[in-house]
This record gives C-alpha cells, structure tokens and sequence, in this order.
C-alpha cells in the first residue's frame, strides 16, 4: 500500500471514464456531442455581463487579501437579503456561510454532523453522496428511487429507517434527473424528521438534520415550483442546512461563490472546520457576486433568459425522445422540470450490434451510444444507482441548438442498426 486505506478505497469518477472515450475519439477527428458534464459552454451560456465585470472592478480595487472566514460582510448580508425577497426565508448574515463553491460545504456538513460510524440516508441516484459519506468514514442507508416517482424518494422509503439515521441528504431540483420534490412528498417528509426529532428531543439524543442542496431552484420551467422543508414546516428551520450558490443559475461554475445557511451553532462549527482547509471562495469573486445579488433588474433578466435557453434545450431533446419512442425505439424520457438535465432511458441490454456484439452491459450501452451515436450521455450508476440501470443523465449545459436535430439523425440511425 502506498497511500491510505482512505485514498485506496476511492471510487473513480465514471463521468471521467466517459471523457477519455470522448477525448479519444476526438483526437482521431470525430466530432462528438458531449452531454455528460454538468456545467456550461462559456460561449454559449457566459456569466452575467454585469457580475463579470465586477469581478474586474473588485480585482482593479485590490480586493485580494485573505477573506473572512465566513464569508466577507458585504456578500452574507445580499444573500440574506436575496433569501428573504425571493424564498422568504429568513436567515441573518451570521447564518450564512461563504466558501469556494458548494463541494467544500456539503463536506463540511457531513464533518460537522456525523461522527465515524454515524449513518447518512441518501437517495439514489444523486450527486456524490456515495463519496461525501466514505470520506467522512460513515455508514449508509440507500433509497433506490423510481422512474414512477421521478426518481424523488417518498416518505415512505425514509420512514422505515427514521430512528437508526443521523443525517438525511436531499436535493431538489436533483441532480442527476432535473426533477424535484412535489410539495405533499417534502411536506410529509419534513413531518417526519420533526416528529423523530422530538423522540430525539425527549431522550436527549443528538438531533436528526437534513442536507437541502437546492442549488438548481432558480431554475425551475412551466408551472413547476420549487419548494424547501422551512417554508412548507417552519419547525425544519433547526434541523435544516441548505446548500446554495451562483454556480448554475448564473453559469459561474468556475467563479466559485457557493453558500450554505442553517441553524447558527452548526454554521458556526462549519465555519470552524473550513478555516482549517481553507476552502475560501476569492475575496474578489465574493465582493463581485454581493455587488450583482443588489442588482435586481439586471438578475431577473439575466435569469429569464438563462431559463429560456435551457428550457428551449430541454424541451428539444425530450420531443426527439418522444419522437424516437413513437418510431418503436426502446427509449424514453422524464418530462424536463428543472435545472439542465433530462432523464432518458436506453432499454438496450441483448440488442446485437451490426458486428454481432451483444450488448450485455450498461457500460456497453454507453459506449455503443458513444462510437455509433457520437452521443456521450452519463449512466445513473455514476450516480449511485444499480449497475443495471438503463436510465441516463443528459446535460444540455453545452448544447447548440443548430445540433439537436443532427443529434437525433444519429441516434435513429444507431437504434435502427441494432436487432
């Protein structure tokens, strides 16, 4: 062994896996359409013109010496305000928490919460938490979700687990499947862990908190709203800690201003255990963003227009779904609801391939979409899910609308060539 048991046990990245088939395949000249990465085309999808350009100012004025280990002043008190005007949440800047993006606090939040051996309940599929709950050394109870719900747990998948879990880690809009809670499904489940949290409460035991990663719900389309456990049941207010930041409903995944809030004695311990790592986002990014958060009209246009673009992609995928499902192609899509993603399925396994390979695997599939299709889409056991999931994220982040119909000319003709 040449390094910890901890860096052994890690898990590689699938979508990495993905990306040096891609980067294979355009090194011989293909031209391949990359729909893994959660992120955006800078050229098509660039940070607001107004935050760019406060960065710029922030860093011509020298803002450019350590942060505030919470977060400088300025950008905690537009992020509260922020908070109240458009969720009516309440939280005041001491309850804010700054940091280089949302990665650096949803591990601090497992850090703070869990002790070793502690168990984490998370449903799948779902962005990392397989990875946050080794690193932190916890255990964990897995709640395989379903296409018939959206991919969303139920409380009744919770509700069986309720008194062996420590900490509960949700998402929505989610990622990977832009699809989000209904308001009964939260509702029901933010009951439950204030109903446990008064058992908790009256034996003196360490509370039961919930993770609410809520980082996509500027982005939400059509009549879907997005909804959080403290509007729909105030009581979660102290057992809830939300993840949040500009990294997707301003396309600055790279600026790195990420924020979470919750009950002040765990901020506080958040705070603490970050000063130590140093996960600070740049003080010029954090002047820049609380500078842009103030201006109202031009976030609002900035918003609509970022909606828009995605939902127009969105939209064009799922119709080309529905159109190749409609031809007889075993494939199938969620409606889109929010953020960038679609859920898709590709019910390919013991299909032939023209060279006569039989397609026995997820991972055969992906690459059989991948050299025939020039398609790169991210299977859900990247995520979490059984190996043998035949359900896929597609990120449209990238996408040009001029390559959609091209995109599905491609794909008609790889389905067609397997019997």
């Amino acid at each position: 062994m040449k390094t910890s048991k901890l860096a052994e046990g890690l898990k590689g990245s699938e979508i990495i896996k993905i990306a040096g088939e891609v980067n294979a395949l355009k090194a011989q000249g293909e031209v391949i359409y990359n729909q893994t990465i959660g992120d955006f085309d800078p050229h098509i999808f660039p940070i607001p013109t107004e935050l760019k350009q406060a960065i710029i100012d922030a860093y011509n004025d020298n803002q450019t010496n350590y942060p505030a280990g919470n977060g400088v002043e300025p950008l905690r008190k537009s992020v509260s305000a922020f908070l109240s005007k458009h969720l009516q949440l309440e939280y005041s800047p001491n309850e804010i928490l700054i940091s280089g993006g949302a990665r650096p606090l949803i591990y601090a939040i497992y850090q703070t919460i869990l002790d070793i051996e502690d168990t984490v309940l998370y449903p799948v599929p779902s962005w990392n938490n397989d990875a946050y709950t080794y690193l932190a050394r916890n255990k964990a109870v897995v709640i395989e979700t379903l296409p018939e719900n959206k991919f969303m747990p139920k409380v009744e998948d919770i509700k069986p687990h309720i008194k062996n879990v420590n900490l509960i880690a949700l998402c929505s809009p989610l990622n990977p499947t832009g699809t989000t809670f209904d308001k009964e499904t939260l509702l029901a489940i933010s009951e439950l862990v204030v109903t446990e949290n008064k058992r908790r409460t009256a034996e003196k035991l360490k509370p039961l908190y919930v993770l609410y990663d809520q980082i996509y719900w500027q982005l939400t389309y059509e009549n879907i709203e997005h909804f959080n456990p403290v509007s729909l049941l105030p009581e979660m207010q102290d057992y809830t800690i939300f993840i949040d930041g500009i990294s997707k409903a301003f396309a600055s995944t790279g600026v790195r201003v990420g924020w979470a809030f919750g009950p002040l004695h765990v901020i506080n311990k958040m705070k603490a255990l970050l000063s130590h790592i140093g996960a600070w986002s740049p003080k010029a990014e954090q002047v820049a963003t609380a500078n842009y958060l103030n201006q109202t009209e031009a976030v609002s246009t900035y918003i609509y227009q970022i909606k828009k673009e995605l939902n127009d992609r969105l939209v064009a995928f799922y119709d080309g779904f529905q159109r190749l499902k409609n031809d007889g192609f075993p494939v199938r899509a969620i409606q889109p609801e929010a953020a960038l993603y679609l859920t898709v399925q590709f019910d390919l396994i013991g299909k032939t391939t023209e060279s006569g390979q039989v397609l026995n695997s997820i991972q055969e599939v992906t690459s059989y979409l991948l050299q025939e299709a020039k398609l790169a889409i991210v299977p859900f056991f990247a995520f979490g899910a059984s190996t043998d999931s035949n359900w896929f994220r597609l990120s449209v982040g990238t996408a040009k609308k001029e390559d959609i119909p091209t995109i599905f000319d491609l794909l008609a003709k790889a389905l067609q060539n397997l019997k």
